[in-house]
């Protein structure tokens, strides 16, 4: 991903925690913080110690980025998101982390119809 759609500072993570809205399912958090004034979106991953060792938690984003990067054309630009892993992230493959991400997503009205 290019340093333009991350999020990586502590202060625009607590933002988009405080002002944003939260949509979740069983594996991922998604945080989401509607911004009028950017025209792309950005995206903060936070994978926590609870899930893993570092190659697990690294395995993890890793599929989350890529994930993003496939869907990226569907996704509402505009907003920050921010997507926090939760303890079951860890038994999935990527296919399992994309559909599940979509899934999210989908449940955010943040992604627009899928043509796959």
């Amino acid at each position: 991903m290019k340093k333009l759609y991350r999020i990586k500072k502590n202060d625009e993570f607590q933002k988009v925690f405080k002002k944003g809205k939260s949509f979740a399912n069983r594996q991922f958090v998604v945080y989401v913080l509607k911004k009028g004034d950017q025209d792309h979106f950005r995206i903060g991953l936070s994978v926590s110690k609870k899930i893993g060792n570092a190659v697990k938690r690294n395995e993890i984003k890793r599929y989350l980025r890529q994930s993003i990067h496939e869907l990226h054309e569907w996704i509402e630009q505009g907003n920050d998101y921010v997507i926090i892993a939760r303890k079951p992230a860890a038994d999935m493959n990527f296919h399992e982390v994309k559909k599940s991400i979509q899934h999210v997503f989908k449940v955010a009205k943040v992604i627009k119809n899928l043509k796959q």
